[in-house]
């Protein structure tokens, strides 16, 4: 497996990845899939020197990827604060892809002068609250009944750590 910085030819990849995750109702709040047209100023919001994006891939091809998102832009005492989101193709979960984007990610944080980085996870993403846990991260805060999906809700759960000096 190899980990790059994600390249905007990458986009549709990306894209199609996130919306098995809003198909799931498991992984995202986003009820409705998304097109690249959507995601277009997202991505151009990740400048690879400090919020970068990267994707997994295999023989060429992308199976996954994991995004530094600035926390409460254009608010200078929280810039050393990032929230971590991270999606694989559903052929290649509980491979350790997620694992490994995340190591990756955190790895990358001190030269990108991130000291925090927390993930939003929905309380029904079992599988990536385990995860994370395995990796560290404390939960840092709950929203009870905050997403609603066709009537049935859920909460979200705060994950975070602090990037070793």
């Amino acid at each position: 497996m190899n980990i790059r910085i994600a390249q905007p030819t990458d986009l549709l990849r990306i894209v199609d990845i996130y919306n098995q995750a809003i198909h799931s109702k498991c992984s995202t709040a986003d009820l409705s899939p998304l097109k690249v047209e959507d995601r277009k100023a997202w991505f151009a919001e990740h400048p690879p020197q400090k919020y970068p994006i990267f994707v997994a891939e295999i023989d060429g091809g992308i199976i996954g990827w994991c995004s530094l998102s600035a926390y409460r832009p254009g608010r200078m005492a929280l810039r050393f604060t990032a929230e971590i989101s991270c999606y694989i193709d559903q052929a290649f979960q509980r491979r350790g892809i997620g694992k490994a984007l995340l190591n990756h990610v955190m790895a990358a944080c001190p030269k990108l002068e991130i000291k925090n980085v927390f993930g939003i996870l929905l309380e029904r993403n079992v599988a990536s609250t385990r995860m994370m846990e395995s990796l560290g991260f404390g939960r840092w805060g709950y929203f009870p009944r905050v997403a609603d999906f066709d009537g049935e809700e859920c909460g979200h759960l705060y994950f975070g750590k602090r990037v070793p000096d």
